[in-house]
């Protein structure tokens, strides 16, 4: 069953304002070595999925977090007797898995793809979202595979073919999340790690280079 979107704009706004400001990791990881941005990470990860643990199991921080961000949350974070993580939890460790185990430039690319096209995406989809298919809109995809085209553009380095292919795969992942059986995948995880997957396939086979 299909989520219910419950945010009204201005807070959908804030939230997106909120992931935008991710775009400050790629640009930091694009200055410093893999070695310094893990060591920048991996506490500020840890520091997120403490919280998200003890808001589940610990009635102060549980009471805190809700009454300071319930406005903010999807449906599903609302809920306070099943475990899950939040959206600032995923991009964070979305950043972590790119630094480990993506080049450095697909890393960039498709981490910044989720903070600026996915921002774009949810902003113009509930604003001006005509034709619908589930929770998305083609208006949304559109944005969203226009300005990734624009971030790929900038990228420095980066083919332009693999970062055409990397926005492709981008907004379908975003449009399309799959579903394994009672699990969502985050779009803050799926949209970088896919798009990362396929542009590094695409960059070890010599496709397009």
């Amino acid at each position: 069953m299909e989520e219910i979107d419950r945010l009204e704009l201005r807070y959908e706004v804030a939230r997106k304002a909120i992931h935008l400001s991710s775009l400050s990791i790629p640009v930091i990881y694009w200055f410093i070595s893999r070695e310094l941005a893990l060591l920048l990470l991996l506490p500020l990860f840890s520091g997120f999925f403490l919280i998200d643990l003890l808001k589940n199991f610990f009635a102060p921080v549980s009471d805190w977090y809700h009454k300071t961000f319930d406005s903010m949350l999807r449906t599903h974070e609302l809920e306070r007797t099943k475990m899950h993580l939040n959206g600032a939890t995923y991009i964070v460790m979305a950043a972590l898995l790119l630094v480990l185990f993506f080049p450095k430039i697909i890393a960039v690319t498709a981490f910044s793809l989720v903070a600026v096209s996915d921002t774009l995406a949810a902003i113009i989809g509930k604003s001006f979202g005509k034709h619908r298919f589930g929770l998305k809109s083609v208006e949304g995809s559109a944005a969203f595979f226009l300005s990734a085209l624009a971030v790929v553009s900038m990228v420095p380095g980066l083919s332009l073919m693999i970062g055409i292919i990397m926005a492709i795969t981008a907004t379908l992942t975003e449009a399309f999340i799959v579903r394994i059986g009672p699990f969502k995948i985050d779009d803050n995880l799926a949209i970088p790690l896919v798009s990362a997957t396929i542009g590094t396939l695409c960059t070890l086979f010599s496709i397009f280079r």
